[in-house]
């Protein structure tokens, strides 16, 4: 797959429990069932990156766990410059779980969630050769507490708003400007329209390991299989207290969309940058993209500090993680009409690189625009200021002054505080599965997900990143702005990610 001298490219490797016996898939439930089956097919095309000092940085990162659960920056050394632009690459596979409880959590439960994920971590260390993991919640969770999420228990630990102390940090999430919804009427998609479906679960679980059989062996574990590593370890005892409602997978690797649009003959597979780890053929790895784990917390940092919270706090660590789910259309990306037309016009390079990034085109691309990408990759995610993509949708500097966005600048009107750093870290990747797919077959997904200090500074940016206000302002034409028209969200939830020192069941033991 891909190229195979690629720099972070080694032997694959596996755990002590090699493959994925078909016994493991009919025991899994039928919501994990998905992102195993993504699993197992881009793990047969993924490698092991070769990260520098990886026993060293295996016991340095088992011995001092971050309390910021998602803070992992420091274990994904090495930086790379790849065409001159810094670029980090996170783990090559994730997982998402999402839970219901059947009731109100007990001590007991507590404790035995405790045991569960402290096992994965004396198990598996707590790096990209390991696993990562990180526990959330939904609001639905704080809502089974006593008093419920407006009670006095709830109300006197969760942040609120710096700008209005009436409101809470973790608000539901709601349909984006652009979402297919009855909040929209106008919006529509060319083939996926698919209504939003705002999640309620009260619980999520992130998996992350450049493993895909470490990530295997865990699901199958959490899920009731009774084995870890190779051994016979009593799964946790919570499979009368949680159902899985839904399992995602998630996949980030140098070639790995090239793979997986090759091996299921998709028609559009010979377009796909053979050296991007995103489906629609640019780098999201860039080092300057996401801000320090810090500036994402309740408690904030010199950059930035949105809530109340401060340092001491019983979630002053915490974060707001949004989850969602989306489709692409890759057809219409490539302005084909069909599976068995050529590409259109639309979907040359240079109109795709103002899509993803701004206006005008940072690069010029290949004389044959769209064989392999028809240009480079990993291109520089420059900040241009929050004013840049009114400048280019009301016509000034672009080419033939037209009014036009791109996914980037609108994205940077309010994704950054005021000393330029990004106030979140973001988290995605592509999928391949068939959820929520009106006709069932498998499409390329964004799987993503977000880190912020609130539910209210995502919803703002991702408004922002819309830019309907921008559009009707100056005209611009939908067809003009980034990529809002070859995506479809069809789920979207807030979680609260606790300090690790709260992450099993968090304010229970105050009941």
């Amino acid at each position: 797959m891909g190229n195979q001298d690629d720099p972070h490219r080694t032997a694959p490797a596996g755990t002590a429990r090699q493959g994925v016996s078909r016994r493991t898939m009919l025991k899994a439930t039928g919501g994990v069932a998905t992102a195993m089956a993504t699993l197992e097919m881009v793990g047969r095309g993924a490698w092991i990156p070769d990260r520098i000092r990886v026993a060293e940085a295996d016991a340095a990162a088992s011995a001092t766990l971050p309390d910021i659960q998602f803070d992992i920056g420091g274990a994904l050394a090495p930086v790379r410059t790849v065409n001159g632009v810094q670029v980090r690459f996170g783990p090559v596979h994730t997982a998402f779980l999402t839970l219901k409880l059947r009731r109100t959590p007990t001590a007991s439960d507590r404790a035995e969630l405790n045991r569960a994920l402290d096992l994965i971590e004396a198990n598996y260390p707590f790096s990209p050769s390991g696993v990562f993991t990180f526990v959330a919640y939904g609001r639905s969770y704080f809502d089974r507490l006593p008093g419920g999420i407006d009670g006095p228990l709830v109300g006197a630990h969760m942040p609120r708003l710096a700008f209005d102390h009436s409101r809470s940090v973790l608000e539901e999430a709601v349909p984006g400007s652009t979402d297919v919804s009855m909040r929209n009427p106008g919006v529509s998609k060319l083939r996926y329209g698919v209504p939003v479906r705002i999640e309620d679960n009260d619980m999520l679980v992130t998996l992350r390991s450049d493993n895909a059989l470490v990530l295997l062996d865990v699901i199958g574990w959490l899920a009731g299989d009774g084995f870890l590593r190779g051994r016979m370890v009593r799964s946790p005892a919570l499979r009368r207290l949680v159902t899985f409602t839904s399992s995602r997978a998630m996949f980030q690797q140098v070639g790995l969309p090239r793979f997986v649009a090759s091996v299921n003959r998709l028609p559009f597979a010979d377009f796909i940058n053979d050296r991007s780890p995103m489906w629609m053929g640019f780098s999201d790895q860039q080092t300057n993209a996401g801000g320090p784990a810090a500036i994402t917390t309740f408690a904030g940092n010199a950059s930035a500090h949105l809530t109340t919270a401060v340092a001491g706090d019983y979630f002053d660590n915490g974060s707001v993680q949004h989850l969602s789910h989306d489709i692409i259309d890759m057809l219409q990306w490539f302005d084909m009409a069909d599976a068995d037309a050529a590409p259109g016009q639309d979907g040359v390079f240079t109109e795709r690189v103002q899509y993803m990034f701004h206006s005008p085109a940072i690069d010029p691309g290949n004389a044959d625009q769209f064989t392999n990408g028809g240009g480079p990759s990993f291109l520089p995610n420059d900040f241009h200021g929050p004013d840049y993509a009114a400048r280019t949708a009301a016509g000034i500097g672009t080419q033939d002054n037209e009014h036009r966005m791109g996914h980037l600048s609108t994205l940077q009107r309010s994704s950054r505080a005021a000393d330029g750093t990004p106030v979140h870290i973001r988290m995605d990747g592509p999928g391949f599965d068939d959820m929520d797919v009106p006709d069932g077959s498998n499409q390329p997904k964004l799987q993503f997900t977000v880190f912020m200090p609130s539910a209210d500074s995502f919803a703002t940016m991702r408004d922002n990143a819309g830019a309907q206000d921008l559009c009707q302002r100056f005209g611009v034409d939908g067809d003009d702005n980034g990529l809002e028209r070859f995506i479809t969200a069809t789920r979207r939830q807030n979680f609260l990610v606790p300090p690790r020192r709260h992450r099993a069941f968090p304010l229970l033991e105050l009941t």
